[in-house]
């Protein structure tokens, strides 16, 4: 038992010294940074602060988003495994008759590695709902 524990060490020994020795840092490899979540906002006819077309970036964040931290963190908030964030309202959906105004959005880009085109607008009670969940990725509509 022990010349078989003597030889093991010395194989042990042996194989290690053949070894190319590496640097110091070579074991602290920096890990790849994930793909940058990336996202194109347009708002219209909302009638509040803010219409027009901001970038969003996550992951850091970043862009013109007057709410880019706000709007990240809801953005990491939604996203559930399994789940899109920005999936339409299913069709087969029962939803209130009521208009929420005008206000139409798009969201284009990528979130999560995967691409975004995603339309919004305040038809009915879903679609209220739908874009009041985005807040404030989305501005609170004020029609």
């Amino acid at each position: 038992m022990l010349r078989r524990l003597v030889l093991t060490a010395a194989a042990s020994a042996a194989a290690l010294s053949a070894l190319p020795l590496l640097p110091a840092t070579a074991h602290a490899a920096t890990p790849a940074p994930g793909p940058i979540d990336r996202l194109t906002i347009t708002v219209s006819d909302s009638g509040g602060d803010g219409e027009g077309t901001y970038e969003l970036t996550c992951h850091p964040t970043g862009g013109t988003h007057p709410a880019a931290k706000q709007a990240c963190a809801r953005l990491d908030e939604v996203t559930v495994y399994g789940t899109d964030p920005f999936a339409p309202v299913p069709a087969d959906r029962m939803c209130t008759m009521q208009y929420g105004g005008p206000a139409t959005a798009r969201i284009t880009g990528t979130w999560q590695g995967r691409p975004v085109d995603a339309t919004y607008n305040r038809g009915n009670g879903c679609e209220i709902s739908r874009w009041d969940n985005m807040a404030p990725v989305l501005p609170r509509a004020s029609r």
